[in-house]
């Protein structure tokens, strides 16, 4: 199965939903951050999440960016993704281990532990707006499904999985994000939360072979559920030699000198995608030039 986002309502456009596959993005992030699997589940949680919020962006240009800052040994996530659900992310930790969890599952609760998480959507504002809320569980599904009740007062179930083989890739990732809108009636409210209630998870479903939509089919089947569309999604960073330049341009002419001064080629890191850039001294000696404009 390709990597996708499906988008639909149900009861009478009461409820809307966004679910996905994500296990190439997950994967991919995986190898190019040499993940640990507790590392892996929680990054490809929240690699899950931001591929659909960014999918909900009206503009082409909107950019969302979901920060978690922590106390656990994970140190901390950031994701970014963008409207087409092109979506990057790394770990502050990427090697922790922890053993299982009681129920013997990858304890990311334990990994991330307490902090916060922020979501920023630049929207082409002057300011970009940022929404903050305490972590509540580390679990990072129940940690946005409070951000969305709390920051921006929307009803929301939001379910993430990522399930690993026994080599440590990525066997299946995805979940699904459901909103109740400002008119929803009380019948669709408990019908809906009824469901969700028995719904087993979201690893089990892609596991037995469903489709992001027919893992809402079990939860919205009978509350006349239409699908509106899908759209690709994608692990993609859109870092190259040239803007990672310009950042080192930005540091401005003094550092460039002491870099020249020691006569070295110096080795800079995009943190999203791991790639290493090289710029020899006399791409230093260029860019302080270029820096003097």
């Amino acid at each position: 199965m390709k990597d996708y986002i499906v988008r639909g309502t149900a009861a009478n456009d009461e409820v809307r939903f966004f679910a996905a596959y994500t296990k190439g993005v997950v994967e991919e992030a995986r190898q190019r951050h040499n993940t640990s699997p507790v590392a892996t589940a929680a990054l490809g949680r929240l690699l899950t999440a931001g591929a659909m919020m960014g999918s909900m962006c009206k503009n082409d240009s909107d950019i969302l960016t979901l920060q978690i800052q922590c106390s656990g040994p994970i140190g901390g996530l950031t994701v970014t993704a963008d409207s087409k659900a092109n979506v990057k992310g790394y770990v502050n930790h990427p090697d922790v281990m922890l053993p299982p969890s009681k129920e013997g599952k990858l304890d990311v609760g334990k990994a991330v532990d307490l902090g916060v998480l922020t979501v920023i959507k630049d929207i082409g504002l002057k300011e970009p707006y940022s929404g903050q809320t305490h972590l509540v569980s580390g679990e990072i599904a129940e940690d946005l499904t409070y951000y969305f009740a709390t920051s921006e007062q929307i009803p929301t179930s939001v379910a993430l999985g990522v399930l690993m083989n026994k080599d440590n890739t990525v066997r299946h990732a995805g979940g699904f994000i459901i909103q109740l809108m400002p008119f929803a009636t009380e019948e669709t409210i408990s019908a809906l939360e009824q469901k969700i209630a028995q719904f087993q998870s979201v690893t089990s479903c892609l596991d037995a072979g469903h489709t992001p939509e027919e893992m809402m089919e079990q939860l919205l089947g009978d509350m006349d559920m239409k699908v509106y569309g899908t759209m690709p999604t994608r692990f993609h960073c859109n870092c190259s030699k040239e803007r990672v330049e310009q950042a080192v341009i930005s540091v401005g002419r003094k550092e460039i000198q002491s870099m020249i001064d020691e006569g070295k080629p110096i080795e800079v890191n995009c943190h999203f995608c791991n790639t290493n850039y090289e710029y020899t001294v006399d791409d230093l000696k260029r860019m302080l030039k270029e820096a003097a404009h």
